[in-house]
């Protein structure tokens, strides 16, 4: 134990943490402890967490650090506090997805992702805050998660606890879902990386609902090897959600690889779209880098992106009146003004409309794959700017072309299912997070979380935290 300092914890890696603990130099129950105390000290102002589990935790910890000195050692997880969005199920304790209409819901069983974390030795520290129903803001009645780099600066929708508990040291990982972008969107707000896997890789059993063709199940972490640690424990079909895709389990840390020779797309223009200078620096800050590691950087023409984006809210309200069918328009007074807008645009979509959505995602997704034959993977920013202020937030939230220029580069690729991983690539002159993005081939995870490490093996961004 003394060869660790109790308060420099909160910010260690997974991979730094996990031989501290499997040769005991690192009590599990101290490691909780910990990080309840700090949760107890800063969360009163971050407001990631929406239902602590600290009971559960600490015997979950004090189970974990049994096994490990009885030799039982589980895997890089085990003994490790992680924490989940609070649309996640968890056996006994009230799963709310943000909104009011859930607020009672107690679920008898753990969703498949929050067991198989279990089953790998992580403990979880609670359920994280979101927005309602996982869609643009908090539920009007809620408290939203606070940007611990800025706190006038948007936390990145709806993983927002998500991030910002991982970010500030209240989670050593977390597990978000991205829609829209709602993985890489707080990853990119918090510098952190985080992984959109492809549609289908992970299971979405017992996970609250906003589009079930959109949504993805992802960690969130503080490195893309911390990032692949949770994937892998994740990772897998489900037979209980029968659109996980069968015999695609992963061999993650296995197949790393570094870039030599690895093909990396650029698309200068389609990336310049609307983004501002520091953004485009920081992104041929990432070309430079990837080069010098190998890499072969190579200029694309990426399909067009833009309607898609523009149509992604039709084609997730629709969706999301389907889930939320038993709810809406039955108890419409209890939901907020942002997700009835959403379910409203979807009843009010006639099926032609839909179907022509439909058609025109599809050809994306041919055209996207058609791209990343001829290429490993695509360099992306994963929006055009930094996290805006609140202020600027609001005049987006006012005009749809705005709104789209902001998930122009994430959401085509929930509609395509293609992996993404997301990771910090420098910062504003304010000094908050700028991300990017790089998107692979649907099943190729392992070649993004190989790149990602590879960069993050020779950039300082992923190792800076914010000042709280």
């Amino acid at each position: 134990m003394n060869s660790v300092n109790l308060s420099d914890w909160h910010y260690l890696e997974i991979s730094e943490l996990a031989p501290l603990l499997k040769r005991k130099a690192l009590s599990p129950v101290e490691l909780v402890r910990s990080q309840l105390d700090r949760i107890s000290a800063i969360d009163g102002k971050l407001h990631a967490y929406a239902k602590l589990m600290a009971y559960e935790a600490l015997e979950a910890a004090s189970k974990a650090e049994a096994e490990i000195g009885r030799g039982r050692y589980r895997g890089p997880l085990h003994g490790i506090p992680v924490a989940v969005k609070d649309l996640f199920w968890t056996k006994g304790v009230v799963t709310a997805a943000g909104t009011t209409v859930h607020r009672h819901f107690v679920p008898q069983e753990d969703a498949t992702v929050v067991r198989r974390l279990r089953e790998a030795g992580a403990i979880v520290l609670g359920k994280l805050q979101l927005t309602e129903g996982a869609f643009a803001t908090p539920h009007p009645s809620s408290v939203p998660p606070v940007n611990p780099w800025g706190a006038n600066h948007w936390t990145g929708a709806s993983s927002s606890g998500s991030a910002v508990a991982t970010s500030a040291g209240l989670c050593f990982a977390s597990l978000g879902t991205d829609t829209g972008g709602s993985i890489r969107f707080p990853c990119a707000a918090n510098g952190l990386t985080g992984l959109k896997p492809s549609w289908g890789r992970v299971s979405r059993h017992g996970v609250f609902e906003l589009a079930a063709t959109l949504d993805h199940v992802g960690p969130i972490a503080r490195s893309a090897r911390d990032v692949a640690l949770m994937f892998e424990a994740i990772d897998g079909p489900d037979t209980l959600d029968p659109s996980t895709l069968p015999g695609v389990g992963s061999a993650v840390l296995a197949s790393r690889q570094g870039l030599k020779g690895v093909r990396v797309g650029v698309d200068r223009e389609w990336n310049a779209r609307a983004t501002d200078e520091e953004t485009l620096k920081a992104m041929e800050g990432v070309i430079a880098a990837l080069r010098e590691l190998g890499a072969e950087v190579i200029e694309v023409r990426t399909p067009e992106s833009f309607p898609v984006a523009g149509a992604w809210e039709m084609l997730c309200g629709v969706q999301t009146a389907v889930a939320h069918a038993e709810t809406y328009p039955a108890r419409a007074s209890e939901y907020g003004p942002a997700l009835s807008r959403l379910i409203d645009v979807g009843r009010a979509t006639d099926a032609m409309s839909y179907q022509r959505v439909i058609l025109d995602a599809i050809a994306f997704r041919g055209r996207m794959s058609a791209l990343l034959e001829t290429i490993d993977m695509l360099l992306a920013p994963v929006q055009p700017f930094a996290a805006p202020t609140h202020e600027q937030l609001g005049a987006l939230a006012q005009d749809p072309e705005l709104n789209q220029r902001l998930i122009q580069f994430t959401s085509p690729f929930n509609v395509s299912g293609h992996p993404a991983l997301s990771m910090p690539c420098g910062h504003t002159a304010d000094g908050m997070p700028i991300g990017c993005q790089l998107v692979g081939r649907r099943g190729y995870e392992s070649a993004l979380i190989a790149a990602g490490e590879a960069f993050q093996g020779i950039s300082k961004w992923h190792r800076m935290h914010p000042p709280v």
